[in-house]
């Protein structure tokens, strides 16, 4: 039996980041995932737009600004390859937007400048999410084709499978939580869907209104190519018989049901009619479609840190569930095993941050920002278990 100081479980962008903060404490580490590759769910269907969030003050904007600044640093200094930092036109759908975006002015973080029909932030890029994630996640022992179905704390090692044992064991697998069996716990899949397509248009910079628009880049004298995305598909359904199946591994090499080709269809329509309300795209062929479930907590913050034993915090506290505020601290905590998750959209912004944040709280006790914590979720649940 293998036995390694770290495993990480689930190779998209916020497992890929994990295992590269840890790669500078240990090499034992491992990187799981059930598909074939790195970046082959959410993270490879994500068009990996890196913008500003605009709005007035809150404790999201505020962890969005410092997690994009992060993250343009860090990929400029160490994947400036992968990062195509060309600007942003972000344009307001119609004039409610527009105000809003008027209003939003004087709190602005970011530098930006009217153009063409909306407002040019330098700081807008692309990242390439497959190529960033391969490179965080060099040199880093990875286990793939492997389908995790039981993690269990034996001593003072987490036992996976009953074939590999870690000392701290880290979750970032996205929208599907079958692992965790904590019912506060709480993620939706949101799926998105990204097309790559071929165009006589030249695009100069991106675009975001419905949807998101790339620079262009040239592929002959006459083509471009041109990625778009995302919609968000959200099932209230059964969808186990179709590849919108969280339970599936590599869905975008599997041959596709009729519902899901026609869902996918529907989507590329849509997807198509978005991007021509931005730039007019003319002779277009689709080359490449991916789809992925975005994982979105109920309030949109990411989850990140420990997760709270529920049960033992019962027992322990049963007037919790009366409403009686406990100290996180004092709190009963499922020992060495961590979680990354609930990034959604913006998981090319905040995985870097994130992963950072994370690593250095688990190996060096540095303290986690309350509003990303796991804490705020139990708390929310706790109070509607009074009998």
């Amino acid at each position: 039996m293998k036995k390694y100081e770290y495993v990480v479980i689930g190779a998209g962008i916020a497992g890929c980041s994990l295992s590269h903060f840890l790669k500078k404490y240990s090499d034992s580490i491992l990187l799981i995932d059930k598909n074939e590759d790195v970046a082959s769910g959410a993270s490879g269907a994500a068009g990996a737009f890196l913008s500003p969030l605009l709005g007035k003050p809150n404790k999201f904007k505020e962890l969005i600004t410092k997690a994009l600044n992060f993250s343009m640093d860090y990929y400029k200094n160490n994947f400036n390859e992968e990062l195509q930092n060309c600007g942003t036109c972000r344009i307001p759908r119609n004039q409610e937007d527009e105000e809003k975006f008027q209003s939003y002015i004087p709190y602005m973080d970011f530098e930006y400048e009217k153009y063409e029909d909306g407002y040019l932030f330098p700081i807008g890029s692309v990242i390439k999410p497959y190529e960033v994630c391969l490179k965080l996640s060099k040199d880093i022992e990875k286990l793939f084709n492997y389908e995790v179905s039981k993690i269990e704390k034996i001593d003072d090692y987490w036992l996976i499978n009953d074939e590999i044992k870690a000392k701290k064991l880290f979750l970032s697998t996205g929208a599907n939580i079958s692992l965790i069996d904590e019912k506060y716990f709480d993620i939706r899949a949101v799926w998105g869907q990204k097309i790559d397509v071929l165009t006589s248009s030249q695009i100069d910079i991106n675009y975001h209104k419905e949807c998101s628009l790339s620079k262009s880049k040239k592929i002959d004298e006459n083509r471009y190519l041109v990625s778009i995305g995302a919609t968000h598909n959200r099932f209230d359904k059964d969808m186990k018989n179709s590849s919108y199946n969280l339970e599936l591994a590599n869905i975008n090499k599997i041959e596709h049901n009729k519902e899901t080709k026609e869902i996918i269809e529907t989507d590329i329509r849509k997807l198509l009619k978005k991007a021509n309300d931005i730039k007019q795209l003319n002779d277009i062929e689709v080359i490449d479609v991916k789809i992925g479930a975005r994982a979105s907590s109920i309030d949109y913050f990411p989850m990140v840190g420990k997760l709270i034993d529920s049960k033992k915090s019962f027992e322990k506290y049963p007037h919790i569930k009366n409403g009686t505020h406990i100290k996180n601290e004092n709190l009963i905590m499922i020992d060495n095993l961590f979680v990354l998750n609930g990034v959604g959209g913006r998981g090319f912004v905040l995985s870097l941050y994130l992963a950072n944040q994370l690593v250095q709280s688990a190996l060096d006790d540095k303290k986690l920002d309350d509003e990303i914590t796991n804490y705020r979720l139990f708390s929310r649940w706790a109070k509607k278990q009074k009998n």
